[in-house]
């Protein structure tokens, strides 16, 4: 008969050790369960006969609670090997915190006693760990001793690429006021002088920080990657963003307009205030703000109207068939030429446009400014000069008149000597 003794407070009886153990399931189907020093998993602990593994662990983490609880008590946990009954027990001041037995052995594949070692070794590391804002504390310390002496291995990395950033800076801001000078002599106006300025001092910029990053040890090959990625997801999130400003570069390129030029995009017609890489801005004539984006400007059908200094403008005159057209003409032409705003070349032109059945049109056209405000002032000066000269000249403007025929009246009308028939009756209409 084998005889049973008895080991530590966390354990039953347990046997001599015998050859051939018997695995015993536990109650609760759990094997294995946490020990925990200060909410941290340490280790774990399989179940003993008539002692589950989650029981287990419970006693001993209130023992591990309790040693925490005295902040006084100091001391390693050692390990005391008891080879007769083959177990190993873990103190610490004297008080056993748990003990390790054969059936520990065999479920981790190690010795009793190795076992008992490791297990010590590991609940020491968390006895000895700080609290919370100490080791935060000290980790953020060796932090800054770790970037400090990383900083002087690479201090003269940090002053090559100090120094490239300065002469980038200096070179992008005197090369940009160059182009910007340079600027002066070409043709262009002033949005376009600012994107190529732009244009170059952000390439001297990025052209500068790839140096800067290569003397620093940046591996361009990774960072060629890396950008390629990064442009294919950017390109396919910002496409419409993009459009708008590649369409801005187009158009400050191309020039169908200008700042100060009154131009009819799509349903909008106004004076243009500004030329931005994503927008363009009018101002309607009658003061509404507009900003159109480019991607629109650049697809649309633009109609500049003072893309050219001069605008023909056109009245069209009604005459009775009875009047004179060569010498309306000449009236015309006089009242139209003492106009200060019509330009004498190109010369006007007096057309007769159209025999309608109220009579004669004719149909003056003549240039003037192609501002807005100057061409409605021009047309309406003109417009009412020619009423003038020819009500001085007696030439009457025809009104509408409409023939009213009556047919087929009784006989018995009064007015024997005349058929109302016949009789035409005329008004104004």
């Amino acid at each position: 008969m084998i005889p049973s003794v008895s080991v530590a407070q966390d354990t039953p009886p347990v046997a001599v050790p015998s050859p051939s153990p018997q695995i015993s399931t536990p109650t609760d189907g759990v094997f294995f369960a946490d020990i925990m020093v200060r909410g941290q998993v340490i280790l774990q602990i399989g179940s003993l006969d008539n002692l589950s593994a989650s029981d287990r662990a419970r006693i001993i983490n209130r023992r591990i609670a309790s040693f925490l609880a005295q902040s006084q008590s100091n001391g390693a946990i050692t390990v005391q090997t008891d080879l007769q009954r083959g177990v190993a027990t873990l103190q610490r001041n004297n008080r056993i915190l748990m003990t390790v037995t054969q059936q520990d052995a065999q479920d981790f594949g190690v010795g009793v006693e190795a076992l008992a070692q490791q297990w010590a070794t590991a609940l020491n590391r968390a006895f000895d760990e700080p609290p919370l804002a100490i080791d935060v504390g000290q980790r953020l310390y060796s932090t800054i001793r770790q970037f400090q002496r990383d900083s002087i291995d690479r201090l003269p990395s940090i002053l090559g690429a100090m120094l490239t950033v300065l002469v980038t800076m200096f070179l992008a801001g005197s090369i940009k006021q160059i182009t910007l000078a340079a600027s002066e002599r070409w043709e262009i106006d002033y949005n376009s002088k600012t994107l190529v300025s732009r244009i170059v001092y952000s390439s001297i910029w990025v052209f500068g920080t790839l140096v800067a990053l290569g003397v620093l040890g940046l591996n361009f090959a990774t960072l060629v990657g890396t950008l390629g990625l990064t442009s294919v997801a950017i390109g396919f999130s910002l496409r419409d963003i993009l459009s708008n400003y590649f369409s801005g570069i187009i158009l400050l390129v191309s020039r169908p307009f200008r700042v100060g030029d009154q131009i009819i995009i799509q349903d909008f017609e106004g004076t243009v205030t500004y030329i931005q890489l994503r927008a363009t801005t009018l101002i309607t004539y009658d003061g509404r703000t507009i900003s159109i984006p480019n991607l629109q400007v650049f697809t649309a059908t633009i109609i500049n109207n003072t893309a050219s200094e001069l605008r023909r403008s056109s009245l069209t005159i009604e005459i009775d068939y009875d009047t004179d057209i060569a010498r309306v003409k000449e009236v015309i032409h006089q009242a139209a030429v003492t106009v200060e705003s019509v330009v004498a070349d190109p010369p006007l032109d007096i057309l007769v446009r159209e025999l309608a059945v109220s009579g004669v049109k004719i149909e003056v056209r003549f240039w003037v400014n192609s501002r807005r405000l100057s061409f409605l002032e021009s047309t309406s000066q003109v417009a009412q000069s020619i009423k003038e000269a020819m009500q001085a000249a007696g030439i009457a403007l025809p009104n509408e008149v409409y023939t009213v025929q009556f047919k087929d009246l009784p006989r018995s009308c009064d007015a024997p000597s005349e058929r109302l028939s016949d009789v035409g009756v005329k008004g104004e209409g």
